[in-house]
């Protein structure tokens, strides 16, 4: 595959990305995704099978691009356990200040719509989600191990704290408030430390 290909597909998804953040996955168009992107249908059919092939491919680079944001938060950045989680989640807070302008929105302006549109969407979904919970627990083990956390299952309360903070994230946008995500960094200092 050559660069000018790679990145002809690279700005596709990142448009699509976009526009689904913006209008969600339904509302979304082929033609303006094009029209948008500025390539003409048989760039998009040369990349993707269909739509559907297409929200798979956005949903796996918005997961891709995540866990190398984890792994530079959580593995690469000194502090303890502890401080590198508490530093993600605040990161969250902040990010949702801004409006969606971080990488949780995606799986949140998704998760809903497309779970019972698509099965390989939803499952794409579930797997990113798992490598999230995943490099939480990782992170909760570091800190376990360097005593800034409290001893415990760590990928029960890494599942724990990714539902929790996914479901202040959509309760912020019903309310439009940070207090729902407020609500959620002090229970996660809780669960992590008593």
């Amino acid at each position: 595959m050559t660069v000018k290909t790679e990145t002809t597909k690279q700005h596709i998804l990142n448009t699509g990305y976009e526009l689904i953040l913006s209008k969600g996955f339904s509302a979304m168009g082929l033609a303006e995704l094009l029209k948008t992107a500025e390539v003409p249908k048989g760039s998009f059919y040369h990349y993707f099978n269909s739509k559907e092939h297409f929200g798979e491919a956005v949903i796996a680079d918005y997961f891709s691009n995540y866990v190398e944001l984890l792994d530079t938060l959580f593995v690469q950045t000194p502090g303890s356990g502890l401080e590198r989680l508490m530093n993600y989640f605040e990161r969250w807070l902040e990010f949702e200040n801004g409006r969606c302008k971080a990488h949780k929105c995606l799986i949140v302006k998704l998760g809903a719509e497309v779970s019972d549109l698509s099965d390989t969407m939803r499952e794409e979904l579930l797997k990113g989600a798992e490598l999230i919970t995943a490099a939480i627990a990782q992170c909760i083990e570091l800190g376990i191990k360097d005593g800034s956390i409290d001893s415990q299952n760590s990928l029960s309360s890494a599942h724990t704290l990714y539902h929790l903070w996914l479901g202040a994230t959509l309760m912020s946008k019903l309310t439009q408030s940070l207090e729902p995500l407020q609500s959620a960094l002090n229970a996660t200092r809780s669960l992590l430390k008593k």
